[in-house]
């Protein structure tokens, strides 16, 4: 496939992840506002915090590597050994489910059953679940590497919806219920999910589009675990990547939930307060999950195609160099201005944000401080996102393994200062911790690229560098809405509000129109891809 076919089709991905993803989180968005009105922060502490954890660990630590090695690459290999590979995802998922259920179960403090009943039954269906999903596997890799363009978010945004609608209605027939309410609504969410990927190939495979496309796999019993006579079950370079990675995986999966881990295991927040921390870390996460993490994705594939893992500038095709720094640095200046904007508007709007979405639950106490730290870590995921993504999609295996040297230094003072900073500062520490660690990762990603492009006449890094009229721009308007925030919000009437949102809205088309006239080139970029 060219070059800049996989542009094509990279963007698209990554464009259409993110609009569907909006449209569907809207909904989902919406329901959450309204569930929280029945429910304890305990309820939401556990749920959110306790049992999304075990999940998610489960999930990360049986899955990401595969992904990362059998991502790798051109999409011509010997499919049978990669979905062979894939498959001993499974397995590794029943191990970490096992494992970790012991130790949710006997080993961490288990919440009143007063409060927040029927714990043991969460650990298990959010372990279940675990495993449900990591059957899929091999259908999402498949997907993601052919770059479908519509089957991942339709798949995801259907699950996401059939949950959040099922909470919805137990929570308001049988709030009693409990934990019941969110383990069935887990376990739908991995069914629907597995089963549009089933049913999407079921349909798909053997029909005139895949014979159009030469797809590499012509019936379902190929995606099954297969043996091929007089060859390995596996291709022992992608194990060997896998295991590399495996090792970065677990590392990236304590700075990824470091907070959560040191809320679990060192009880430094009760559950009402890890409910409050982890319903404003969703809210302001919603930009990275709805925009940063659909570009990470999507152009990791492209990366990973259009450039060869372990060859240096000079060894590559050039014409794929240039377009490879030209889609750096202008994803780079794309990720920067998304992340400033949300910093330096989210400062004076996190109260009135939090107020509209969860009451006087969220906008008092700690939640409006809580939320304008995030909006300052969002910009720090928004840059992060870019250059780990180039950064991986680019190390040989043994600079991967030196890596992983670095994320085990990094991941223990991540934890030390999560520790500390919680101690002075309650749960504000853990975002300052996280900032704390995402630079350092940026810091290490910017320094690998500069060293790549060093030989050549590129520089994809001067996309971190905006213009400094619009830099102006920025301030200014952080300062008139800083001050709008004072005197207008957020408890003199809606009228006020009103006023503080029309002078938000009138400094946010500025800095667009600004925008639009200092980065042209960035603006092509974004209209003709």
């Amino acid at each position: 496939m060219a070059s800049r076919d996989v542009l094509s089709q990279t963007t698209r991905l990554a464009s259409s992840s993110a609009l569907l993803q909006v449209l569907f989180r809207v909904v989902t968005f919406g329901l959450n506002a309204f569930t929280l009105r029945y429910l304890s922060r305990e309820l939401i502490g556990v749920v959110n915090v306790r049992l999304t954890l075990l999940y998610s660990t489960v999930v990360f630590l049986a899955r990401e590597a595969f992904r990362r090695a059998c991502l790798s690459g051109s999409t011509k290999r010997n499919w049978t050994k990669t979905i062979n590979l894939l498959w001993l995802t499974v397995p590794l998922g029943v191990f970490w489910s096992i494992f970790l259920g012991f130790v949710w179960l006997h080993l961490l403090e288990v919440p009143d059953p007063s409060v927040v009943p029927h714990y043991q039954a969460g650990v298990v269906a959010f372990g279940l679940s675990a495993i449900i999903e990591l059957l899929g596997e091999p259908f999402w890799v498949l997907a993601q590497a052919h770059l479908f363009v519509r089957l991942k978010v339709i798949a995801e945004s259907l699950s996401v919806v059939s949950k959040c609608i099922l909470t919805v209605i137990l929570v308001v027939l049988y709030p009693q219920w409990g934990l019941y309410v969110f383990s069935l609504a887990q376990l739908l969410y991995v069914s629907v999910l597995v089963t549009c990927y089933v049913t999407y190939f079921v349909m798909f495979l053997g029909s005139p589009e895949a014979t159009k496309k030469s797809f590499p796999v012509a019936r379902m019993k190929a995606l099954l675990p297969n043996l091929v006579e007089d060859e390995t079950f596996v291709n022992w370079k992608e194990a060997r990547l896998t295991w590399s990675f495996f090792k970065q995986s677990f590392l990236k999966q304590i700075l990824t939930e470091g907070e959560r881990y040191v809320m679990t295991f060192l009880n430094v927040l009760n559950f009402g307060d890890q409910g409050v921390y982890d319903i404003v870390n969703n809210l302001g996460s919603l930009v990275a999950r709805f925009i940063f993490l659909p570009i990470e994705e999507s152009f990791y594939v492209f990366f990973a195609k259009v450039l060869e893992r372990g060859k240096n500038v000079k060894d590559q095709k050039q014409d794929d160099v240039t377009m490879a720094a030209d889609v750096l640095e202008l994803l780079l200046k794309l990720v920067l201005l998304i992340g400033l904007t949300i910093t330096v508007f989210g400062y004076a709007y996190s109260q009135l944000a939090l107020d509209i979405y969860g009451g006087s639950m969220l906008s008092s106490g700690t939640g409006p401080d809580l939320l304008r730290c995030y909006s300052l870590y969002v910009l720090f995921l928004a840059i992060n996102g870019v250059t780990e993504c180039f950064t991986f999609a680019l190390m040989c295996k043994e600079e991967v393994d030196r890596y992983n040297f670095v994320m085990l230094a990094l991941s223990f003072t991540f934890l030390c200062i999560s520790y500390f900073l919680t101690q002075w500062h309650g749960s504000i520490g853990f975002i300052l911790a996280n900032c704390f660690n995402m630079g350092i990762r940026i810091a290490h990603s910017i320094h690998y690229i500069y060293d790549y492009f060093k030989e050549s006449t590129y520089r994809p890094l001067t996309g971190l560098l905006p213009s400094p009229f619009l830099i102006l721009v920025y301030i200014i308007s952080g300062v008139i809405t800083g001050f709008s925030e004072v005197f207008f919000c957020c408890d003199k009437g809606w009228m006020a509000r009103l006023i503080h949102i029309s002078m938000g809205a009138l400094c946010f088309a500025a800095t667009i129109v600004t925008m639009f006239c200092t980065e042209t080139k960035l603006i092509h970029f974004v209209r003709s891809q």
